[in-house]
């Protein structure tokens, strides 16, 4: 693994977690403290800096342009999903978007039954994608960067886990399969869930539990882009949560134990690296029961996520049925 972001996961600390039901969520705090300055998504978008549209007229699939019209670089994080245009996207890997310039992003679609304009620009949806489909799409994206076929993900598999997570909740999704609908009907469930796992000063992220079992790792380098994107974040992993049955609760030192067995487990993943779509390197790691990825610039770990998955999830496989929807072009 490279050093560096090893030495990120041998460093974290883990404070006391808050508990909620079957959720656990331990903040992550560092004693790195350098790090290039950037803006979050939202709040770009709020400054009016950040132009997010499709890539022409027309529009594609697995692609969107974002022009940055800031003069420091805005932070795009792996599973934020964007709304509006020709259909509702996701970004399928971290980018640091360079200041004063525009790039053409990797997305998957999260609304499969809608083809048609609703605004010219996207807007911030509030979300994050769910943790269980986070890390299928961190292992299909990374397969596809080994194949050399750049950041695509697996189309399909993105619906399915939409189409999935609305099943377990029993929701009867909206005509066009929208992600968005998904969360909007669990909102309640998410506002509450907000009190229950507070923002501590100086957090860096968080590392979430449940049932006793670790679900994932997200670290940012900065404490006010870590500040912008908690919300999010405690939101996707408690739709995550309200998938998953509650269990018989584990004792606390064997739920930290777990936890810092996660860590453990992140620091001896096997690391490949890429160049970034945007401002970096791109980092791909796997390892027993582990994938992740992390976002470098200038010798500093930006973003790094880390996910629990099973074996299949592990493989990364993407059917050619599944890459030629992908890169369907309308």
């Amino acid at each position: 693994m490279n050093k560096v972001l090893s030495e990120l996961l041998k460093g974290l600390r883990l404070v006391d977690p808050q508990q909620s039901k079957h959720i656990a969520v331990f903040p992550i705090f560092t004693t790195v403290n350098h790090s290039p300055d950037y803006l979050t998504l939202a709040e770009a978008l709020e400054q009016r800096l950040l132009l997010v549209t499709e890539v022409s007229p027309h529009g594609s699939v697995p692609e969107l342009r974002v022009i940055n019209k800031a003069q420091k670089p805005v932070l795009l994080l792996d599973g934020e999903e964007v709304r509006g245009a020709k259909q509702n996207r996701v970004l399928n890997t971290s980018i640091l978007v360079p200041a004063d310039e525009y790039v053409e992003i990797p997305v998957s679609c999260t609304e499969q039954g809608r083809w048609a304009y609703v605004s010219h620009e996207f807007s911030d949806s509030g979300h994050v994608l769910h943790a269980s489909l986070r890390a299928r799409k961190t292992s299909d994206v990374t397969a596809s960067l080994v194949a050399e076929a750049g950041f695509q993900s697996d189309q399909g598999k993105v619906w399915d886990g939409i189409s999935e997570l609305a099943c377990k909740l029993s929701i009867d999704n909206s005509n066009t399969g929208a992600l968005r609908d998904v969360f909007e009907a669990k909102q309640a469930d998410m506002d509450a869930a907000l009190a229950d796992f507070p923002l501590i000063p100086q957090q860096r992220g968080m590392l979430v539990m449940i049932n006793g079992e670790p679900v994932g790792l997200d670290y940012v380098s900065l404490a006010p882009a870590s500040a912008r994107l908690h919300g999010k974040l405690i939101k996707s992993y408690v739709m995550e949560a309200l998938a998953r049955k509650p269990k018989k609760a584990k004792s606390p030192n064997a739920i930290r134990d777990q936890a810092h067995e996660f860590v453990a487990e992140a620091v001896a993943c096997k690391a490949k690296e890429f160049k970034s779509i945007g401002l970096g390197e791109d980092c791909r790691c796997k390892g027993q029961g582990v994938v992740g990825s992390a976002l470098f610039y200038e010798k500093t770990v930006i973003h790094s996520a880390f996910f629990r998955v099973d074996e299949q999830e592990q493989v990364g496989h993407m059917s050619e049925m599944s890459r030629r929807r992908d890169n369907r072009v309308y």
